[in-house]
């Protein structure tokens, strides 16, 4: 089925849309929305245009035509989840291992590819060490601008100790004389959601403030960082928790399990992984308990079949002596969630904060003082208390196209819908005008790992994007294929690949849609995944070897790797090529490049575009 989005958040409301059933092949033509009218959408923006901005609001937000790129083509931009353009190109990168005669073909074409970078500075984060992800990447693409990210705000946060003077900080001291103060986070330094000295900072900053009792509930990685290096991780925690015993703290680890089986769940897919995680870290109750946080992971890893996999370890309760949990939330205590990325913290967050909580049955509900390291939804305000100030991203190209009248489409399945609406538009939930955009969502598979169907949703969302081409209702759309990234993170090379190979079957579909209809479109990815699949050897960059069994090790993350850029359509004018220099351009750059393909200059104050 595809969900047509008439809510005003990505996140409860969400679930309020109403659904429209259809059998494969879709036809979204015969649609009301596709359908209502007869007229262009060129003819019907601008007129649209001239009622939306009055005359104070045209200097500021009225896009300049370039009179060299022709306006009102059907334009489409496509993105590649997790399609790294990597120098490594052997039997185990999925991308150039794998077949894929429309990405060659148009890659192939002089002056219409390019790569850009997709990590470090280029997407807002600290360091060139930081791989990119999809968050930071679509919010790049969205809004043409180099923002200040997730791990730069909250480095800087601690480094002027800012973290530790705003009401957040405040809200949980409450709880720092009589209470315990509870930490959740993922225990990883990936850089991705979350980052291990940011957690460490947080405690040891909170007992050098009166904190006398701290319990840390983790949730293991696997994904963002090698498999197997929760145990490494795990043992760093314990060394915090001895320095903070020798501050006079009470500290312990408390609880855990894999990021993709407890706590972390995202756009509502799968609230049981909440509730597992609900249960776990603040009620106490877990399947599996142990006294060591250490011994108890490496006991579980030894259960998992077919292989020991971090990211779903069973959910695990330490306890003392007399089996009692040593980290049950009771009223007056202190909650923080400890990562700063938005999308897998938002449903814990309303599960620890709403009063009217309806997802899944809380058997407790602690009066707590409750703040997440940075707020995870603008429009909800949730949480109301947060220790570090989330960016504030303005002007980004949804808004333009809203207040110039054009009309935008945005698709993807659940796993990327939030992508290519909230964070492309600046991490901002719904609309900018809900006459002119419209969003479908087509829900992922759920309580599956993604190499099972590695086609996952992407048959459907070409369906979709086609459909909308056609339909001559739109100025600009804008779809995400999921699986090169989601099945990238599974670490099942062949399974990779064949999500690699539908993806580039789909995308000749809407290349052949665009040339039909005299359309222009602009191929690009977000971050690298797919293109490199073993960890490898820092110097040979051999394939790392697991020492007792010989076989490779799997790679599970993001990558650093460049991505792609690629622009063509008979509508594109044969003489629009990409410039000549900008070799350290970024996903940033991207956004001016779209406008300019649609026939008009780059806003001020976005990065210079490619052409």
């Amino acid at each position: 089925s595809i969900i047509f989005i008439k809510a005003n958040t990505i996140t409860a409301l969400l679930r309020r849309a109403f659904t429209l059933p259809y059998s494969l092949p879709y036809s979204l033509g015969a649609l009301s929305l596709f359908a209502s009218s007869s007229s262009s959408s060129s003819s019907v923006s601008s007129s649209i245009s001239s009622s939306i901005m009055g005359k104070g609001a045209e200097a500021e937000w009225a896009l300049k035509p370039t009179n060299v790129i022709p306006r009102g083509k059907p334009f489409l931009v496509c993105v590649l989840d997790g399609w790294g353009e990597n120098k490594i190109k052997d039997e185990y990168n999925a991308v150039s291992s794998t077949p894929t005669p429309c990405y060659d073909a148009l890659s192939a074409v002089q002056g219409r590819f390019r790569t850009v970078k997709a990590h470090g500075p280029a997407v807002g984060l600290p360091t060139w060490d930081d791989m990119g992800n999809s968050e930071v990447g679509h919010n790049a693409l969205g809004s043409g601008q180099l923002i200040d990210q997730g791990a730069r705000l909250v480095d800087r946060a601690i480094e002027t100790e800012a973290m530790f003077e705003g009401d957040g900080f405040k809200h949980i001291a409450q709880a720092f004389d009589a209470n315990t103060l509870h930490v959740i986070t993922l225990l990883s330094d990936g850089g991705v959601h979350s980052r291990l000295n940011q957690s460490q900072a947080l405690m040891l900053g909170a007992a050098k403030r009166g904190a006398k009792k701290i319990r840390l509930h983790v949730l293991l990685d696997g994904r963002d960082v090698p498999d197997g290096t929760s145990i490494n991780f795990l043992e760093e925690a314990n060394k915090t928790m001895e320095e903070l015993k020798a501050m006079g703290c009470d500290a312990c680890i408390a609880s855990g399990g894999g990021r993709m089986h407890i706590t972390m769940d995202r756009y509502e897919a799968e609230w049981e992984m909440v509730k597992r995680g609900y249960e776990t870290h603040i009620l106490g109750k877990a399947p599996n308990t142990f006294t060591d946080a250490v011994e108890g992971v490496k006991t579980l890893r030894s259960q998992q079949d077919p292989k020991p996999d971090d990211q779903y370890v069973p959910a695990f309760v330490i306890v003392d002596g007399e089996g009692a949990p040593v980290g049950k939330v009771v009223d007056g205590d202190a909650v923080v969630l400890a990562n700063f990325r938005a999308d897998r913290m938002c449903e814990m967050s309303k599960a620890l904060e709403y009063e009217d909580f309806s997802s899944f049955e809380r058997e407790e509900w602690p009066k707590m003082h409750f703040a997440g390291l940075m707020q995870y939804d603008g429009d909800l305000g949730l949480p109301k208390k947060t220790l570090v100030d989330a960016p504030s991203i303005q002007r980004t190209c949804s808004e333009f196209l809203a207040k110039n009248g054009l009309r935008s489409f945005a698709c993807s399945e659940t796993q990327k819908f939030g992508h290519v609406t909230f964070f492309w538009n600046g991490n901002r939930s719904g609309y900018f005008d809900e006459k002119l955009e419209t969003y479908v969502e087509i829900p992922s598979d759920v309580g599956i790992t993604f190499d099972v169907a590695p086609n996952m949703k992407a048959e459907e969302i070409c369906a979709a994007g086609v459909e909308a081409l056609k339909s001559g209702k739109f100025d600009h759309v804008r779809i995400n294929f999921a699986n090169p990234d989601m099945v990238g993170h599974t670490g099942n090379l062949e399974a990779t690949k064949q999500a690699v190979a539908l993806c580039d079957a789909k995308v000749q579909e809407l290349v052949d849609t665009v040339n039909e209809l005299g359309g222009i479109y602009l191929i690009t990815a977000d971050h690298g995944n797919a293109d490199d699949m073993v960890q490898r050897n820092k110097k040979t960059k051999e394939p790392a070897k697991n020492p007792e069994t010989g076989e490779n090790l799997a790679l599970t993350s993001h990558t650093l790797a460049p991505v792609p850029v690629l622009i063509g359509g008979s509508g594109l004018p044969e003489g629009i090529k990409f410039k000549e220099g900008l070799e350290d351009a970024g996903l940033a750059n991207v956004t001016g490049t779209i406008m300019n393909l649609m026939g008009y200059e780059t806003p001020e104050g976005w990065e210079e575009s490619l052409i």
